[in-house]
């Protein structure tokens, strides 16, 4: 029955660290002010669309 408890640990350890890199994650996202992310999101767009060129620049 020992060999349960090793993997029970390992399990609780295994979705500890999962929390860590989600909330890291999240504290990156929500940095961005939201121009930043108007930026991100005009630059996307313009990338999809086949412009090739971000947002604000003219080729």
């Amino acid at each position: 029955m020992r060999w349960w408890k090793v993997l029970g640990l390992a399990g609780l350890a295994g979705v500890a660290a999962t929390g860590v890199v989600i909330a890291r994650a999240e504290r990156r996202r929500r940095s961005y002010t939201p121009e930043e992310i108007r930026d991100r999101l005009r630059e996307r767009h313009a990338q999809a669309a086949g412009n090739g060129t971000p947002a604000g620049e003219q080729a």
